[in-house]
């Protein structure tokens, strides 16, 4: 969080006063110095401080000034005297704090600390705009209420690789993205990078919150798939404690998940026992939906319903589901992660896992598994395993290490020759991570010694929980 200082006085105020509160995110913590009461907002944020006085008194500032560190100052004022007076009384206290001036009367600094926003230029710029066959630059496109945004993907955002077609985009859309300062050919299968650069169009109050949801490195999943977890249960292929449980698991992961809401979807009801059993869990929780369909209209046309409608951002199935061939037929072209339901409770887990395979695949689920292991307090083992010596992982180990450092987690890294899937046996209260790939749902012969690939074999085991995250394959 930032906290910085505001200084404001003038017929701009007001309405600049007005604009922070409208762009406030919540990510910055403001001291507002002002004289004139008309600038204060009716609406009361709680991170915006006010104090009321002549910025121009040189201890009164410096009281603001000592009271926190601020990483930058934005200072409007309506005099030319008053503004040279403010800039020297923080300079005076502070040389080397970064300043933000808006000037009318092109005064001459030569400062590396004070930046100098000439308020006649950008009137000219305003009206010059509004001549024919002159460009319009991004501000003032639209309805110039902030329409179109340029925003930066940071290393650890949970939008950091995601492909563009994963991204669950309502009111919003990215139509361009910069790399390396070349317009890319944007594509669903083009996957986000960390120090990219996309511009979105969009409602102005969705863009600020996928700026804020961009901007962030930890507890945003199931963002950027969407904001609601979703359970399937069909009754006809589940035992009645095999239901029990798989609810239980649901609101756990709803408890500790920064998702919105849960939404349980009943198919082929049984028994009404185990229906008053389903609503009783969650009797009087608003944040929970239960939808029962009694026509048996299949699990297909029941996802493409509830998608179109609900903001699904993660599908909880028990390993029922997973072998039945129409819904495994429907799950494997799903852009949304997997949850599987293992034989061990969720709430037992204490690590998350996962076991290195093929260096695409896992470079892209690397900013999920921090996520997911902020969120359920866990700590990240990574098993880095490889019998026959050939595949050397260094350059993605480091990309998990650093990764592991912006996300404030430890990591345990287990390198050695040994068979990874033996070892993994051998583990209990995990939830393994894993990319979701297509031949996953593919047939397999029964001995699966004849196997080598870690992440098919992981994926037929129902002893842990996993979490299967949809990447772009070659």
């Amino acid at each position: 969080m930032k906290k910085i200082l505001i200084i404001l006085d003038g017929i701009v105020a007001k309405n600049l006063m007005q604009r922070i509160v409208e762009t406030n995110t919540g990510e910055n913590y403001y001291d507002i110095v002002y004289v004139n009461d008309a600038i204060v907002p009716d609406q009361k944020l709680s991170n915006v401080t006010f104090y009321k006085f002549d910025p121009t008194s040189k201890s009164k500032l410096a009281m603001v000034l000592d009271k926190n560190i601020h990483t930058e100052v934005l200072v409007v004022l309506n005099s030319k005297d008053e503004m040279l007076s403010v800039i020297e009384n923080i300079k005076s206290h502070k040389h080397n704090l970064q300043m933000n001036i808006l000037d009318y009367w092109n005064l001459e600094l030569d400062d590396p600390y004070v930046n100098v926003y000439k308020g006649i230029e950008v009137l000219a710029n305003g009206m010059v705009e509004r001549l024919p066959n002159i460009p319009v630059v991004a501000q003032n496109i639209g309805l110039k209420h902030g329409e179109i945004m340029e925003i930066r993907i940071p290393f650890g955002s949970s939008y950091a690789y995601r492909y563009i077609g994963s991204i669950e985009q309502k009111d919003w859309r990215i139509f361009a993205l910069y790399r390396n300062e070349k317009l890319e050919d944007l594509k669903p299968s083009l996957i986000l990078k960390p120090n990219d650069t996309i511009l979105v169009i969009g409602e102005p109050k969705v863009l600020m919150q996928v700026y804020s949801a961009i901007g962030k490195t930890r507890g945003q999943f199931p963002m950027p798939f969407g904001h609601n977890l979703y359970l399937y249960l069909d009754l006809y292929l589940m035992k009645k404690h095999r239901v029990e449980k798989a609810v239980h698991e649901a609101k756990y992961l709803h408890k500790y998940l920064k998702n919105k809401k849960l939404v349980i979807r009943i198919t082929r009801p049984t028994t009404v026992g185990i229906m008053n059993f389903i609503k009783e869990q969650f009797r009087d929780d608003e944040s929970v939906i239960i939808n029962i369909d009694y026509h048996n209209l299949g699990f297909r046309k029941i996802r493409k319903m509830d998608f179109k409608n609900l903001d699904i951002g993660m599908i909880i199935l028990s390993s029922e589901m997973f072998k039945n061939k129409e819904i495994a037929n429907e799950l494997v072209n799903t852009k949304v992660p997997l949850f599987k339901l293992g034989k061990e409770p969720v709430g037992a887990t204490k690590n998350t896992l996962i076991v290195l395979n093929d260096t695409k695949s896992y470079e892209q689920i690397s900013p999920i598994v921090f996520d997911v292991s902020s969120q359920i307090k866990t700590k990240t083992k990574i098993f880095d395993m490889d019998p026959n010596g050939f595949d050397d992982k260094s350059k993605l180990l480091d990309h998990f290490e650093n990764l592991s450092k912006i996300f404030s987690q430890k990591i345990e890294i287990i390198s050695c020759d040994k068979n990874p899937i033996r070892q993994l046996r051998k583990e209990q209260d995990i939830l393994q991570i894993l990319p979701l790939k297509k031949s996953m749902f593919q047939k397999r012969f029964s001995w699966s010694f004849i196997y080598t690939n870690s992440d098919l074999i992981s994926f037929d085991m129902a002893k842990y929980n996993q979490l299967l995250i949809p990447i772009i394959e070659d």
